[in-house]
């Protein structure tokens, strides 16, 4: 709820994008990933890692493992920080030995 308020006062993809991470945390990941997909069709945050990265995990939680694939690889192509990338790489990794 708090971050719909926030939403309306502020309204930005990052607000929606973090607003779809405690959605998922509430009411799961599927709820969530309709968030995020609207974000992507929208492409309001092309180009950033922080989009595919959340993507990625919604898609590992719902048992979508090669769509989590892609969404983390393309996240750690567009990450800029070495310690991001890294937990990236890791959180791949992982996916990859399921």
């Amino acid at each position: 709820m708090l971050y719909e308020a926030l939403g309306r006062l502020a309204p930005s993809p990052v607000v929606e994008l973090n607003r779809a991470v405690a959605l998922s945390m509430a009411r799961g990941p599927a709820a969530a990933l309709l968030v995020v997909d609207d974000l992507v069709a929208g492409g309001r945050l092309d180009g950033s890692h922080l989009l595919p990265s959340v993507r990625g995990e919604l898609l590992r939680r719902l048992g979508r493992a090669a769509e989590a694939r892609r969404e983390i690889e393309l996240a750690i192509r567009l990450c800029a920080s070495d310690r991001e990338r890294e937990v990236l790489r890791q959180k791949l990794a992982a996916l990859n030995s399921t």
